[in-house]
């Protein structure tokens, strides 16, 4: 049926057809999917308008910039600051490899922010350019939908300016949730987080998710005092259960605060800071409070329901396997839907809907296998099942394989701080199902391990695989013992029958 429409709608174009349209593709968001799928779609001949607000490193409604929020105000800034943040420990460690280091490590805050902000300003213009190389008409401005053919831009001088296109994209990403609480005005989200003047010396971070691990190892890193606050018993809700307590225990070692099953209440300004007061009645002061309690799809000046595109409650764009929205004429890619909202899956789904709709190749994205990384001190990354995953979706026994041990660098060095890898098997098929790790290097590691997971690798063919020694990677090719079985009724047994 897919291959169909593409045949009758989009492929035999005529002239006059063309002709209709000042473009054959209006992007609305320059972020990684929007600029992906113009690109793309320039490539193979097709006629891109796209536009994006100005650029500023902390976005609103009305400002934001060409790279969108992972190059800007995410995951580029954000790993600037968690390398910066790394070096404190390992200059710790490194005076048990000999190096004589000063009792008073000296950081400057100021210099760090000035590098990160160098970098996203050319990481913006490089994302300019690479539009305009693929000839790609950039347009500054707030664009909005005035008709399933039709897209306005309002400029910086509120000029309005009206375009039509064959087909239109949403590709506008999401933006950060503040928790509704009294004096909620006297906190942060991570946009002003990445772009504090003054790195704070007590800082509180709610929320439980990647944001706020991240930033909690960054601000400690750093030197600051950090409590860490999360609704559940454990922070990363949906990752692997025993990844999770090893993360939190490694949070704690690192000297952060942890406030598990706790609420914030009520945030009030005083002379010696903000005042932060929990559901437990519990009190006390910072200099900075983060809301890391997620984020919402930036849908709403679109004039999406006007033009009747479907939303979710969420305010997520609905779309088909496709990215299709129920509007034939108008698709959506990225954080806007609220699918798996991770910068390479954007990326994925912007080359999926520029070979579907230009390239002549029904092309769907592929959920399954996405590897992932959580940037804490040390980092988790995982790809594929959980634990719990496998077994709700298993029909037969699950075998676990995990490897807990010291790195050798702290064999050294003396930090006390354990990795754990870990191996899901369908003990029927031989599969692996997933993989996860925590400990140094853990992304890295885990990006070759997704490849194996992506060709449908056995645990037989992770044996037979050669290990890198000595390295940390070959404990996942020398797991040769089941640590537990789990059975189809979901009883775990510490040994195999």
């Amino acid at each position: 049926m897919a291959r169909k429409m593409l045949a009758d709608g989009e492929l035999s174009q005529t002239n006059k057809e063309e002709s209709r349209y000042d473009f054959d593709l209006f992007v609305i968001g320059a972020g990684s999917g929007g600029v992906r799928a113009a690109r793309f779609s320039a490539n193979y001949g097709a006629k891109v308008g796209i536009c994006e607000l100005p650029f500023h490193p902390i976005s609103s409604e009305v400002i934001g910039g060409v790279g969108g929020t992972c190059v800007i105000r995410g995951c580029v800034p954000k790993k600037i600051l968690v390398y910066g943040a790394t070096f404190g420990g390992e200059i710790e460690d490194a005076r048990n490899y000999g190096w004589e280091v000063n009792e008073k490590l000296d950081f400057n805050w100021k210099k760090l922010l000035q590098k990160k902000t160098n970098e996203i300003n050319r990481l913006n213009e490089i994302y300019k350019r690479l539009l305009s190389n693929a000839g790609v008409k950039l347009l500054e401005g707030e664009g909005k939908i005035v008709g399933p053919n039709g897209v306005e831009v309002t400029q910086l001088d509120g000029t309005k300016l009206s375009y039509s296109a064959k087909h239109i994209l949403i590709a506008t990403g999401s933006r950060a949730h503040r928790l509704p609480i009294p004096g909620q005005e006297l906190a942060i989200t991570s946009d002003e987080a990445l772009s504090l003047d003054e790195l704070p010396k007590r800082a509180v971070v709610f929320g439980g998710g990647y944001i706020a691990v991240e930033f909690a190892s960054i601000w400690k890193g750093l030197g600051a005092t950090v409590d860490l606050f999360y609704r559940k018993e454990l922070p990363l809700r949906g990752f692997d259960d025993e990844m999770r307590a090893v993360v939190a225990k490694n949070l704690e070692g690192r000297g952060i605060n942890l406030h598990p099953q706790t609420n914030l209440r009520e945030l009030i300004k005083t002379d010696c800071g903000i005042k932060v007061v929990t559901d437990h009645g519990d009190e006390l002061i910072a200099d900075a409070v983060l809301f890391a309690t997620g984020r919402l799809p930036n849908s709403k000046r679109l004039n999406l329901e006007a033009v009747g595109v479907e939303l979710d409650k969420t305010g997520a764009v609905k779309v088909d396997e496709y990215s299709r929205t129920n509007i034939p004429s108008i698709w959506a890619v990225g954080d806007v839907t609220n699918r798996m909202n991770l910068t390479p899956v954007a990326l994925m789904e912007g080359t999926c809907f520029s070979k579907t709709v230009f390239g002549g190749e029904s092309s769907k994205p592929d959920y399954s296998n996405i590897p992932c990384a959580v940037f804490s001190i040390p980092p988790l990354s995982v790809v594929g099942l959980s634990e719990e995953q496998a077994i709700e979706q298993a029909n037969g026994d699950v075998l676990i394989f995990t490897s807990t041990f010291n790195p050798m660098k702290n064999t050294i060095s003396g930090r006390q701080e354990r990795t754990i890898m870990k191996l899901v098997v369908d003990e029927e098929t031989d599969k692996v199902l997933g993989a996860s790790m925590c400990g140094p290097d853990a992304p890295e590691i885990m990006q070759g391990i997704a490849v194996a997971l992506k060709c449908g690798a056995t645990k037989a063919q992770f044996d037979s695989t050669v290990g890198i020694h000595p390295s940390a990677a070959e404990e996942f090719v020398t797991m040769r013992t089941v640590s537990r079985r789990v059975t189809a009724c979901g009883k775990p047994k510490s040994n195999p029958e």
